[in-house]
C-alpha cells in the first residue's frame, strides 16, 4: 500500500476522535517521517508505539491523544492482519503465564533497575493505582490505598498476611507499622526482593522470590495488588485454588486489579513486546470465572479513574529526575517509558479500562465489613 494511501486511512481513522495530522491541538500528531503512515497501517498498535520510539513523530499531549483515540476503536478500523491472528491463536495454544516463564516479568520489567523505581514512584514505592480521594499528593495518595486495603481485610494486631506479588514489600511495611501484623511478600523480582529486605529490615515480614504456585502455607488474610496482570487466562482457576488453600477458613482475601470490559486472550502488542510480557488484563467475566465455587464475593470498588491521576504524578516524577537517569538509560528508553505512561493515563481518562478491588471470603462472613471506601 503507497504511502498516500496509507496516510488516507490514518486520517480516516484520526476524524472521528478530532485529531488531526499536523494540527494546532496538543493532541494532534506532528509527522516527522513519512514511513509512519504505512508502518501503522501494516502494524496497528505495535508500530505505532514503535514509530514514537524512532522519533517518527511527536505529540504534545501524549495522554489526550490516548484518551480521544481509543474510545473510537481504531484498531477495528484497520484490517486485520496475519500477525494479529497468530497472536491470538499463540494465546489459545499456548501457556504464556505457565510456571517455567513466571520469572521473566521479573526480569524484564521490574528488574530494570530499582533507581529507575525510586525516582518515579511515592516514598514508599508503590507500583500500583493510588486512592486519591481526599489526597493532595501522590505520597497521601498512595499511604491512603494501602490503608484502605488494610481496613476492608479487618487486619488486627498478630495477623499474618501473605502478599502475592509484594513489590518492595510496600503494603506488608505498611500492615506491619500501622496494623501491627505480620507478613510474607512473595516476587518474582530479584531487584524487588534486595531493595524490599532492606526496607523491611527491623520489621515481622519476610520478601521472598517464589511464585505463588509454590506456596504452602496458611494466613488470615491475603492481598493481590496489581499482579493478577500477569498470571494469564489459562492460569486464573490455578491462581484462585492456590489462594484458596493458603487462607484461613475466615480470613478475607483482596484482589486488586486492572480490568476490560470485554474479555480477551491477549494484550497489546506493543505494551506486550516492550512493557509487560506475558501480561493479560482480565475481564469481570474471567475472574467470576476463576472463582465460581471457591469464594464469595464481599464488596467490589472501582478506582479506574483514579490510574489516570497516579500515571501522570509517575511521568512527572520520571520526567523531572531524567537528567539523573540519562546516565543509566538512552532517549529510546525515555521515549518509550514516556509513550508507556502517559498512553496508560490516557486509556484510563477514556474508561476504556477499569480497576477493581474485589474483596472475597471462602464462606462468607456474618458482618463483612461494610464498604469502608463509603466512609471516608
Amino acid at each position: 500500500m503507497g504511502t498516500d494511501r496509507s496516510k488516507s486511512i490514518i486520517q480516516e481513522i484520526l476524524y472521528p476522535a478530532g485529531i488531526a495530522l499536523d494540527g494546532e491541538n496538543p493532541w494532534d500528531i506532528r509527522v516527522k517521517d513519512e514511513r509512519f503512515y504505512r508502518r501503522v497501517v501494516r502494524d496497528g498498535s505495535l508500530g505505532l508505539g514503535e514509530s514514537y520510539m524512532e522519533g517518527w513523530w511527536e505529540c504534545e499531549r501524549l495522554d489526550e491523544f490516548f484518551s480521544r483515540i481509543l474510545p473510537t476503536q481504531p484498531e477495528d478500523r484497520i484490517k486485520k492482519s496475519w500477525r494479529l491472528l497468530l497472536r491470538v491463536l499463540g494465546a489459545r495454544l499456548i501457556n504464556p503465564g505457565r510456571k517455567s516463564r513466571a520469572f521473566r516479568i521479573g526480569e524484564r520489567h521490574y528488574d530494570r533497575g530499582n533507581d529507575l523505581f525510586k525516582s518515579m514512584l511515592d516514598r514508599r514505592m508503590v507500583y500500583s493505582c493510588a486512592y486519591w480521594k481526599g489526597a493532595g499528593n501522590l505520597d497521601d495518595a498512595q499511604e491512603a490505598k494501602l490503608d484502605l486495603i488494610c481496613r476492608k481485610l479487618g487486619i488486627k494486631t498478630g495477623d499474618r498476611i501473605l502478599d502475592i506479588g509484594c513489590g518492595w514489600g510496600s503494603l506488608a511495611r505498611y500492615a506491619a507499622e500501622h496494623y501491627n501484623a505480620e507478613a510474607v511478600g512473595i516476587t518474582v523480582s530479584s531487584e524487588q526482593v534486595s531493595l524490599g529486605r532492606q526496607l523491611c529490615c527491623g520489621l515481622p515480614i519476610e520478601i521472598r522470590l517464589q511464585d505463588y504456585r509454590d506456596m504452602d502455607e496458611k494466613f488470615d488474610h491475603i492481598a493481590s495488588i496489581g499482579m493478577f496482570e500477569h498470571v494469564g487466562y489459562r492460569n486464573y482457576r490455578t491462581y484462585m485454588q492456590k489462594a484458596h488453600d493458603c487462607l484461613t477458613d475466615h480470613g478475607l482475601f483482596l484482589l486488586h486489579t486492572i480490568g476490560r470490559d470485554v474479555s480477551q486472550v491477549t494484550t497489546d502488542p506493543w505494551m506486550g513486546k516492550y512493557i509487560f510480557p506475558n501480561s493479560l488484563i482480565p475481564s469481570m467475566k474471567q475472574i467470576s470465572a476463576s472463582i465460581e465455587g471457591l469464594f464469595i464475593v464481599e464488596d467490589v470498588q472501582n478506582l479506574g479513574h483514579d490510574y489516570d491521576a497516579t500515571l501522570i504524578s509517575w511521568f512527572n516524577n520520571f520526567d523531572g529526575n531524567w537528567d539523573k537517569l540519562n546516565e543509566f538509560y538512552d532517549q529510546r528508553f525515555y521515549r518509550m517509558w514516556k509513550y508507556y505512561l502517559l498512553s496508560a493515563a490516557g486509556t484510563f481518562r477514556s474508561r476504556c479500562l477499569q480497576v477493581w478491588q474485589i474483596l472475597l471470603s471462602k464462606k462468607g462472613v456474618l458482618c463483612a465489613p461494610a464498604a469502608p471506601h463509603r466512609q471516608i
